[in-house]
């Protein structure tokens, strides 16, 4: 669902009158992109604070009235104060609804606790948090999920793996990354390997005996 906002045109650009709309309470933004001018604009501060709640920001589609008409954008870039964190500027980037955006999400592990390779005692190696998807801005999702219940201890969980909603495609080199991996050894291999330390003391004793005696 798409963010409506509204903005006001700004007629004056530049650091001064930047200060200016800050004093004010409200936030410098542009809009650019789609081969069209960059159209430099003022936020309501209040209202688009309080969007900064909202999950995954990034991929949501604005539409945001002005009074030359709708943008239809995406948020590219926020940046604050150093001091006291308050938005000082907001990039936006026009898009085409009807065209694929290119946009990374981030990726959530579920039902670690009833995992088959985590009760074994395996160890969850989530290294991959983020994925680069390409697809309509309206059927990219707020996050991808990955859902450990049937892994085993060794098994992976690749960008080919992931399950993605139709019409989204992986971005570039993805497929083959790692998200997750449940690490450790199997219960049969530990349990293998405690015969050979059993017997190789018992050998040792030996050898270690007929030592003794034959230097008597």
């Amino acid at each position: 669902m798409a963010i409506k906002l509204k903005a006001e045109i700004r007629e004056r650009v530049g650091k001064g009158a930047a200060r200016g709309i800050r004093k004010n309470k409200n936030i410098p933004a542009v809009i650019y992109g789609e081969k069209k001018t960059p159209l430099t604009i003022e936020l309501n501060g209040r209202d688009f604070e309080a969007l900064l709640q909202t999950p995954s920001l990034r991929t949501k589609l604005f539409e945001i009235d002005t009074a030359n008409g709708q943008e239809d954008a995406m948020l590219m870039d926020i940046q604050y104060h150093p001091v006291n964190d308050n938005v000082i500027h907001v990039d936006f980037k026009r898009i085409d609804v009807k065209k694929p955006v290119n946009v990374s999400v981030p990726v959530e592990v579920i039902n670690a606790d009833v995992s088959k390779g985590l009760k074994m005692g395996g160890v969850l190696n989530f290294a991959v948090r983020q994925v680069a998807l390409r697809g309509l801005v309206h059927d990219i999702p707020e996050k991808i999920t990955i859902d450990l219940t049937n892994l085993n201890i060794g098994d992976s969980v690749h960008g080919s793996d992931l399950v993605l909603p139709d019409g989204v495609q992986l971005g570039l080199h993805q497929a083959e990354l790692a998200f997750a991996t449940i690490g450790g050894k199997m219960a049969d291999e530990t349990d293998n390997q405690k015969p050979v330390a059993a017997t190789a003391a018992p050998a040792a004793a030996a050898a270690a005996t007929t030592t003794d005696e034959a230097k008597k």
